[in-house]
């Protein structure tokens, strides 16, 4: 199977754990997409959704799906996402498609966190690919310079800005042994809005797509 046809699937067997009469939240990027389009023919079923990114809304809205705000939700029952990185805690790196702060907004709120993934994220230690942290414009040059005393190599993502407004610096070369510390440690930076661990809210359930199906997994 391609990589599309294993997220096509991936997608697809989330649909099981949307909850009839709800509303959704639904994160960015490829994989995130293909979940969208399996929600389409569900749409009928669901109350809505929150999106995690401006991207995320026009889609839903091309497929005839409400997307609420969230500070009109009162609960939303499942988050349906990718990952960039996932170990076998259930522990991610997300923000490859820069939308990292919503997502973990929405994950935060969310009663169940839905990864769907290609075996291809699983990885045994987190680091290998680059960290996002989203930040603030005029706290560029100190929070670099903070992640750099970490061990990390920062780079400033090129001609980027997110749905906030704000920059991308995505830190190379790290091997992350203690997540949830680190998580913690990056927020603490002044300029940082977030950074894309999803350490301390895990993912609930992987779903992860192989050549042999959709396997579930959990934290381990």
């Amino acid at each position: 199977m391609t990589q599309d046809e294993l997220k096509k699937a991936v997608g697809r067997a989330a649909i099981a754990h949307v909850v009839e009469g709800g509303i959704v939240g639904v994160g960015t990027g490829s994989t995130a997409n293909f979940f969208i389009d399996a929600l389409a023919e569900f749409r009928h079923r669901i109350r809505g959704a929150v999106a995690s990114s401006e991207a995320t809304r026009k889609r839903l809205e091309g497929h005839g799906i409400e997307v609420f705000d969230l500070n009109d939700v009162d609960q939303i029952p499942v988050y349906v996402d990718g990952a960039d990185e996932i170990n076998a805690a259930m522990q991610m790196i997300k923000g490859g498609g820069g939308a990292l702060t919503r997502e973990k907004i929405v994950a935060a709120v969310a009663g169940k966190f839905v990864c769907i993934a290609d075996a291809s994220k699983l990885v045994p230690v987190l680091g290998r690919f680059p960290l996002p942290v989203e930040v603030i414009p005029m706290a560029l040059g100190h929070v670099q310079r903070e992640l750099s005393r970490i061990g990390g190599s920062p780079r400033l993502r090129a001609n980027f800005v997110t749905d906030n407004g704000n920059l991308i610096v995505d830190v190379h070369g790290l091997e992350i042994v203690d997540a949830v510390a680190l998580e913690t440690r990056l927020n603490q930076i002044v300029g940082v809005v977030t950074n894309g661990l999803f350490a301390c809210r895990p993912a609930d359930v992987c779903l992860l797509a192989t050549g042999a199906g959709v396997q579930m997994l959990t934290a381990t």
